[in-house]
């Protein structure tokens, strides 16, 4: 009698197939993830940008439904598109409404990032920026974690020209963060980022490295 093999789930073979490898990308604010992640990119390696695509996400229908519900149609402007000003204006220090608009927000940018990777699953890694890739945990079902450092007076001097802001609330926002040393302590890399022509030599060889990655 002929042996009958019964068919594998969808799923199962779904987990099967070989997936592309996360390496995360992150560091403090000033820091140049940014760049970095342009000149990655510019090697032909795509990269998620985690707080562009966020933005995105934050301006379908879907979400901007879900904000409007939640926080009032005084955060949606005429045109249907989301008022960030008022929005950020209504989580700032409020922990419990930042949590609430990050139930909303948090799921829809994973789903969008489950489908980049598949749209990019014939690369043998793929790199994930996310200025808060420790904070939100996210950094679990990376293989490794890059960390960008620079020292704090190159970043204040960098994001006070690119924010046109003042030092003491550059200094806030980086009290805010964690700090290097805790970033460096979770990482498997690290990219020390003051003069960007070494830190394109540094790159260079860490890509080298992440092909031979497990």
């Amino acid at each position: 009698m002929e042996d009958k093999v019964k068919p594998k789930r969808v799923e199962s073979i779904l987990k099967e197939e070989k997936k592309p490898k996360i390496i995360g990308l992150t560091g403090g604010i000033g820091s140049g993830k940014t760049s970095i992640a342009n000149y990655i990119q510019s090697k032909g390696i795509p990269v998620y940008i985690s707080d562009l695509e966020a933005k995105k996400v934050m301006e379908s229908p879907e979400i901007i439904s879900q904000i409007e519900s939640n926080f009032g149609e005084d955060v949606i402007s005429e045109n249907r598109t989301l008022d960030r000003e008022k929005l950020a204006s209504i989580v700032f220090n409020n922990p419990d409404k930042l949590k609430l608009l990050n139930s909303i927000v948090h799921p829809a940018v994973k789903n969008n990032f489950e489908r980049w990777v598949v749209k990019h699953k014939n690369y043998s890694y793929l790199v994930k920026e996310a200025a808060v890739l420790f904070e939100s945990g996210s950094y679990k079902d990376c293989a490794a974690v890059i960390t960008i450092c620079a020292p704090v007076e190159s970043r204040i001097e960098r994001v006070i020209n690119r924010d046109k802001t003042s030092r003491e609330k550059v200094l806030q926002r980086i009290n805010n963060q964690l700090t290097d040393e805790q970033r460096i302590a979770k990482s498997q890399y690290v990219i020390n980022n003051e003069d960007f022509e070494q830190t394109k030599i540094q790159i260079d060889n860490l890509l080298i490295s992440l092909k031979n990655i497990q």
